[in-house]
């Protein structure tokens, strides 16, 4: 055995689009694998926000213990470095306690920064804020290598005051992730070789995929997300950047009477069609993904196949 396969932490992890289905398969595996969820949702962190975020529901969180639900308000901001300190310490103590950690969720970003370290080249990307750092300092680079030092002295020690575009690239993450580029450096080297990861991705057929996310929309407004975004609304009524996601976004013009709600249901489904896509199109980039089309293989088959690749990670630590 490898010592340093000894260390590590067998992590399995879960990823797909909206709606195709990793919420029964993780349950379904959780239940045989004697496992705990790890949420790696960036909208399920918020309190209040469950309805249009597919939350679990109190029955699944009582058969099987989930983490990073219900962290923050709508108001607070939350970010990425905080997510993988949270979730690093939830799998650290499910470890403790002899089950297996199983990190299941949409938001590819998390999970990335969670198994690869923090640093890479869509994280803290703003085009605009670039363009912006660009003009200001056009004729004095010198200048921007100061603001730098300013807020990541160690970042700024290592790069020239002419080299314009590392300095900018190191404000735009600072900016963007509140987190000084060094640190997130730093983060990355500890994070590298800290899980074993079994990575699994599910999809479906575009059609299905559509239709089961249109399904989904009609099932959250049945539940009552037209009530929860009205009382968020009403306790939040400047409407902090959480209430800007999909779903809270147009019901709350519903609420405010500027569409129709015939429009707002046509606008969350064409949204979150498209996020689907762009989900599926930024897991497909990871090579390490073990994909499965539930359209051609049975819930079954990926059980089975799932628990042999677990158990032949287990059996190597």
């Amino acid at each position: 055995m490898n010592k340093n396969s000894q260390n590590k932490i067998v992590l399995l992890v879960i990823v797909g689009p909206t709606a195709v289905g990793k919420t029964q398969l993780s349950l379904d595996l959780a239940s045989i694998l004697a496992c705990e969820i790890v949420s790696a949702d960036s909208m399920q962190v918020y309190r209040g926000m469950d309805i249009g975020t597919a939350k679990p529901s109190n029955y699944e969180k009582k058969v099987v213990p989930h983490h990073l639900l219900d962290v923050v308000e709508p108001d607070q901001r939350f970010t990425v470095a905080e997510y993988v300190e949270l979730a690093g310490s939830a799998i650290v103590d499910i470890r403790v306690r002899d089950r297996l950690p199983l990190v299941t969720g949409g938001t590819g970003l998390y999970i990335n920064a969670l198994t690869d370290g923090f640093l890479f080249p869509d994280q803290g990307r703003n085009p605009k804020l670039r363009d912006k750092l660009s003009r200001e300092y056009a004729d004095n680079p010198k200048k921007l290598h100061g603001r730098l030092q300013a807020v990541d002295a160690q970042a700024a020690a290592k790069l020239h005051p002419n080299d314009t575009r590392r300095i900018i690239r190191a404000l735009e993450v600072y900016y963007t992730t509140g987190q000084p580029i060094s640190v997130l450096q730093q983060k990355m080297s500890e994070t590298e070789g800290k899980y074993t990861v079994v990575k699994v991705g599910l999809t479906r057929g575009r059609d299905t995929l559509y239709r089961r996310v249109e399904k989904r929309v009609d099932g959250m407004l049945e539940q009552g997300l037209i009530r929860e975004v009205g009382d968020l609304l009403q306790k939040y009524p400047s409407q902090p950047t959480a209430l800007q996601a999909i779903g809270y976004k147009e019901i709350a013009l519903f609420l405010q009477d500027v569409i129709t709600l015939d429009e707002a249901v046509y606008l969350i489904k064409r949204d979150t069609r498209r996020y689907a896509k762009r989900q599926l199109s930024w897991f497909r980039r990871d090579s390490r993904i073990h994909w499965y089309n539930l359209d051609e293989v049975s819930q079954a088959e990926v059980v089975d196949s799932v628990i042999e690749q677990v158990n032949q990670q287990l059996k190597n630590h």
